[in-house]
């Protein structure tokens, strides 16, 4: 068990005081095998069964994992809505103290609990791996409820779905680049990847072979061997954004996208798997202003969630969801389109996309 600080509401008031409610329900409770403070944040079930990753990852106060799931939720309302699924949003967050490490036994007790809080919802919430979980540990989360996706294939399950999130990711870079240059073919352009994990290692091997050029980093020292594999240039994290090229690829965590990023940035175009980009809402009008075409993250990486929800239908087709993971290109291309054409911002445009299907469903 992790031994950790008083949970009462005494934490630092920068977690949790902008943090927007507008949610269904949310359970934060304390793990009775881990010890570990679960939130899973339920935003909407409009349009059906809220589906939404399981996040375990390091947070300075277990507020701030609060918090985390409390935006991501919000997020996965308008992924799956703007992805044409007929699901809700909800995350789940498991916050693990600053400097702990979890054994493999303290993981699975993680899961078990999580598993736990998930079923005591009635439904109202299926997961899925996210950062720091696995299809495997998801395995685990099945002990405790059905109400969990993307179990290992050798289980029966969908497996991993970062194939899809990066061919979806894929399909938007190459919708931006038709919008920005007026060609699809990415032969010599120069893309700059932040993020070399599940998606961005996939994505970068799918972009070099198709005659991309790419400078590429990650917090993770280890990945410049995929870098070298790929004759990639490899930058320090912190420099990457400012290298000069055509469109900056995030797929690290999110809020990179600050306003000292946004105005050092030397790209056309922005788009990439990170969750959350945007570190200021605003963001998106100082992107615009600086003339750097951002397609909206959660329309970007919504292949996994289209993938999850389609390969666990009995009669899963997989031409079927490679097209329907393709197709986010073309909403991306509708989003430039009609950002353009009423002189409004991507993010917007966007949204509300997003939320016409959540109004006409009400």
């Amino acid at each position: 068990m992790i031994t950790q600080a008083s949970t009462t509401l005494e934490a630092p008031v920068s977690a949790l005081e902008n943090a927007e409610f507008s949610h269904e329900r949310v359970l934060v409770s304390t793990g009775k095998r881990s010890g570990l403070i679960i939130s899973v944040a339920v935003h909407s079930t409009v349009l059906g069964q809220a589906l939404g990753g399981a996040r375990m990852w390091n947070y300075p106060h277990w507020t701030d994992a609060v918090a985390d799931s409390l935006r991501l939720s919000a997020a996965m309302t308008l992924k799956n809505s703007a992805a044409g699924l007929n699901r809700g949003g909800g995350k789940s967050v498991i916050h693990i103290p600053m400097g702990v490490t979890l054994t493999t036994e303290q993981k699975r007790d993680a899961m078990l609990d999580l598993g736990d809080a998930i079923e005591s919802l009635n439904g109202a919430y299926m997961t899925a791996e996210d950062v720091g979980t696995s299809a495997e540990l998801m395995s685990v989360v099945a002990e405790r409820t059905e109400h969990v996706c993307g179990l290992p294939a050798d289980q029966g399950g969908a497996g991993e779905p970062a194939d899809a999130t990066a061919a979806g990711v894929h399909a938007s870079i190459l919708a931006t680049c038709e919008a920005l240059f007026g060609t699809r073919d990415l032969a010599g352009r120069h893309l700059i990847i932040s993020g070399l994990g599940q998606v961005g290692g996939r994505l970068a091997r799918s972009l070099t072979a198709a005659g991309a050029v790419l400078t590429v980093t990650d917090v993770n020292l280890d990945r410049k061997l995929l870098a070298a594999e790929l004759d990639a240039n490899w930058v320090d994290v912190e420099e990457a954004h400012s290298v000069v090229a055509d469109i900056f690829v995030p797929c690290g965590l999110g809020g990179v996208l600050s306003p000292r990023v946004i105005r050092e940035l030397n790209v056309s175009g922005v788009v990439g798997a990170a969750n959350n980009q945007l570190a200021q809402h605003d963001g998106a009008e100082a992107l615009a202003e600086r003339g750097i075409l951002w397609a909206p993250d959660f329309v970007v990486n919504g292949g996994g969630v289209i993938y999850l929800d389609m390969a666990s239908e009995p009669d899963a087709d997989a031409d079927a969801i490679a097209k329907r993971v393709e197709a986010i290109g073309d909403t991306v291309t509708t989003i430039f389109r009609d950002a353009s054409a009423q002189g409004i911002t991507t993010l917007d445009a966007a949204e509300r996309l997003a939320q016409s299907r959540l109004v006409t469903t009400i």
